[in-house]
């Protein structure tokens, strides 16, 4: 954590003196003209995400369903996290988790849930109880208990912010197509882990699945937010590329097994290294499927 609040502070100096999607930077002879895209640009951003292909279950040779936990303190997961002060950066450069609740809060994304079987639905309102803790100092009680309106100066509010994002949830599907002979991976769902905003402050800090969202139904919104190219910022890649391309790195928590999906760290108590160790002979098992498949 000490190491991300060092690049937070980093991350705001330069997101001040920088913007996100440098269109008409080469030709602009006034800084209001920055940002502002030629009707071609238009026409040419106005597209749609990649449709995925039909996929028959007949041709599933091999299916296995894989839960896995992105951690946002690795360097190679930050365009997930960054910018988290946006104030200072252009209106379309959001974090993730700044994406997927303003779309849940304007009503364009619905398919939100509590759990990752997508069993029971999670509103706005729902996801809010979760964001915000309204408490008063010790003064503040003092004056409840004497019968006196407390000052508002007394009154704390802590509210959850794409700060407070510790990691990523995914849930996936790695199926073997035998049509096209190849090992592919299809996201189902995802999930902001924040802290317990109850706990926040204390010795033990909790931390929950904020919502979860079903991804399909996300995509357009996903291919509309732009995260942060290192290579060439003035082609930023959209969420729904860089999720379903994979570029971030993950570790594997829980594989669909029998004995009702139990994670590893279950049967791989206080004992991180196996639990790693373990998340890695998943991961093999899946790809040497496919490798296997090319042995005579």
């Amino acid at each position: 954590m000490k190491y991300r609040n060092f690049l937070i502070v980093i991350a705001f100096l330069v997101g001040s003196f920088s913007s996100f999607s440098q269109s008409n930077l080469l030709n602009a002879k006034v800084p209001a003209e920055i940002g502002k895209k030629t009707a071609a640009q238009l026409i040419s951003d106005n597209d749609k995400p990649l449709p995925y292909g039909y996929v028959h279950d007949r041709d599933v040779l091999m299916g296995k369903t894989t839960w896995e936990i992105i951690d946002l303190d690795e360097r190679i997961n930050f365009p997930m996290y960054y910018p988290i002060d946006t104030a200072n950066i252009g209106k379309d450069r959001r974090p993730l988790y700044d994406v997927l609740t303003r779309a849940i809060r304007e009503g364009k994304l619905t398919e939100v849930y509590s759990d990752s079987y997508f069993n029971t639905k999670k509103t706005m309102k729902d996801i809010e109880a979760s964001l915000s803790k309204i408490d008063t100092t010790d003064a503040g009680r003092e004056q409840f208990n004497a019968g006196i309106t407390i000052d508002p100066q007394y009154i704390v509010k802590t509210d959850i912010t794409a700060i407070d994002v510790s990691d990523y949830k995914i849930k996936g599907f790695w199926y073997f197509d035998k049509r096209q002979s190849e090992l592919k991976y299809r996201l189902i769902g995802l999930c902001p882990i924040v802290p317990d905003v109850f706990t926040i402050g204390k010795e033990e800090q909790d931390y929950i699945e904020l919502f979860w969202i079903y991804f399909p139904a996300a995509r357009d919104i996903l291919h509309d937010a732009k995260a942060f190219n290192d290579r060439n910022s003035a082609m930023p890649i959209t969420f729904d590329d860089l999720l379903n391309s994979r570029r971030f790195n993950a570790v594997i928590y829980k594989e669909e097994n029998i004995f009702g999906d139990r994670e590893i760290a279950e049967y791989m108590k206080e004992n991180s290294q196996m639990q790693l160790l373990e998340s890695e002979r998943v991961k093999d098992k899946i790809r040497d499927f496919e490798q296997d498949m090319w042995n005579y």
